[in-house]
């Protein structure tokens, strides 16, 4: 039985400028980078927590 992937194009979520954030990978039209929030989850905020925290 095949298992279908579920794939996601980060390209669409992701960007790289290198005038923002230093160059980091940020999350797009944000200047939140992919190293925060993976330091968000390492510390062990929640999903949830973490978009409570951005968007307020």
């Amino acid at each position: 039985m095949k298992k279908l992937l579920n794939i996601m194009i980060y390209r669409d979520i992701i960007t790289i400028e290198p005038d923002k954030r230093g160059g980091r990978p940020c999350i797009r039209r944000m200047r939140i980078t992919v190293y925060d929030v993976l330091g968000w989850l390492a510390a062990g905020m929640s999903t949830a927590e973490i978009i409570d925290d951005v968007v307020t």
